[in-house]
């Protein structure tokens, strides 16, 4: 009751140890992203609205219960117009918290109490939310929450990068500490292994690429796109084994910079998936509604496999945020988070008293931002929002999808702003040498 209703730090089960307060609260946020993303997936399969029709009295035109006829159009509840609503339903709630949470320094603030607890009423708003979500008229709604959602997954994209250049760097340093104090090759062997193996599956894929995605005359646009993705990650990699770079970063190689490739070449294909051309995009036509026998039916639409390629990238990213914070100082002071060391005390009494229990960890200061960690999960909703539509624009009528040229550029942009973060870190200690990034 204390934890669903209260303020207090929920009690765990008896088979958990002792967490950090504020690792509790941000999974269980999460949490609710997760929730309202596995509703969003039911409202867009194919299908759903068959079986809705098959219980009694529920949808218009399913029957009738005690002689008392249905009027819920169910269509209205499903395919892109529920996912929009959702999306917005889920990034108003992260933004009020957000809003909410602005300057607060330690648990001490009566509002950590609302950060940390209420999980009941806080459900109840996120429920509120959706079912106001819903009587939005449609008009021009899903279009313009549609350029909103362009711009929040950019955002979310770049987020993506830093975590995952943060990732590569700390699983190189990781393998070669221990290659090092271990005096073991087998590290070394492992090491190159994955980097040929994140190589290999990135040459395989640019292959692919050119022989699905474009074609021997025309597709001037995705020829050049994969070749520039193509030349700018070779030389990545070559930057990445420089003399000068591995004398002011050691620990840079090429398993950073396979990872990055691999990733690079994932948002390509990603981008080409959303090129509204149908000699060009093989996926276009199991996508798109604009035929005149799928304009007469409720728009639904399948997954394809970049989208569900980045449904899963999106769960790792964001439990990436929950739970830990970065091993690198610099990216914790730009993800807005500290060093998970605080609170040991806390967590030293709580096991000794054999409670398994949420202790605080937050009295002498917040281990991460509040309203930063909000605004990440808001757009972490427009970017799953995005994800499950295929970046697919539809009309006032919700019966046309179109891909737009906006998709493919902003995906694009991002795969060249991935790139140029991850340069970066390796040109800064030579460009600012009076800076420890160590």
């Amino acid at each position: 009751v204390s934890c669903l209703c209260g303020s207090a730090p929920c009690l765990l089960c008896g088979c958990c140890p002792s967490a950090r307060n504020s690792t509790i609260s941000r999974l269980l946020f999460t949490f609710f992203l997760f929730l309202g993303t596995l509703v969003s997936i039911i409202m867009i399969i194919p299908g759903v609205e068959k079986e809705l029709h098959k219980l009694p009295g529920f949808c218009e035109g399913s029957g009738s219960v005690l002689g008392v006829q249905a009027h819920v159009d169910c269509s209205g509840f499903l395919g892109h117009k529920a996912v929009y609503r959702m999306g917005f339903a889920m990034a108003a709630f992260f933004f009020l918290f957000a809003v909410i949470m602005v300057c607060v320094r330690s648990s001490k603030d009566p509002r950590a109490a609302v950060q940390n607890g209420f999980w009941f009423f806080k459900f109840l708003v996120l429920v509120g939310l959706t079912v106001g979500a819903f009587y939005i008229p449609d008009g021009s709604f899903t279009t313009v929450w549609f350029y909103f959602g362009v711009v929040g997954s950019f955002l979310f994209i770049l987020i993506q990068l830093i975590l995952l250049i943060d990732f590569a760097h700390s699983w190189s340093q990781l393998w070669l500490r221990n290659a090092g104090e271990s005096n073991a090759k087998g590290w070394y062997a492992a090491l190159c292994t994955v980097t040929f193996i994140f190589y290999a599956a990135s040459i395989v894929a640019i292959v692919l690429l050119y022989v699905y995605y474009t074609k021997h005359e025309g597709c001037t646009e995705g020829k050049v796109l994969i070749s520039i993705n193509l030349i700018l990650c070779v030389i990545v990699s070559a930057m990445s084994i420089l003399p000068k770079i591995q004398n002011a970063q050691p620990h840079s190689g090429l398993l950073q910079a396979s990872l990055i490739t691999l990733y690079t070449v994932f948002i390509t294909w990603s981008a080409l998936a959303n090129v509204p051309d149908q000699d060009c995009n093989p996926t276009l036509l199991l996508r798109n509604s604009t035929g005149s026998a799928a304009a007469a039916q409720p728009l639904t639409t399948w997954w394809d496999a970049p989208s569900i390629v980045g449904l899963v990238i999106f769960i790792l990213c964001t439990l990436f945020i929950s739970i830990r914070s970065s091993d690198n100082a610099q990216v914790n002071k730009l993800m807005l988070t500290e060093e998970s060391g605080a609170g040991a005390s806390a967590g030293a009494a709580a096991a000794e008293s054999g409670l398994h229990r949420a202790y605080d960890n937050e009295q002498d200061g917040v281990t991460y931002s509040y309203s930063f960690f909000h605004l990440c999960l808001l757009l972490a909703a427009l970017y799953i929002m995005m994800t499950l539509t295929n970046w697919y624009r539809p009309d006032e009528s919700l019966r046309v999808l179109r891909s737009p040229w906006a998709a493919v550029w902003v995906k694009i942009c991002s795969s060249w702003a991935g790139l140029l973060l991850y340069v970066w870190t390796l040109v800064a200690p030579l460009v600012l040498p009076d800076r420890d990034f160590s």
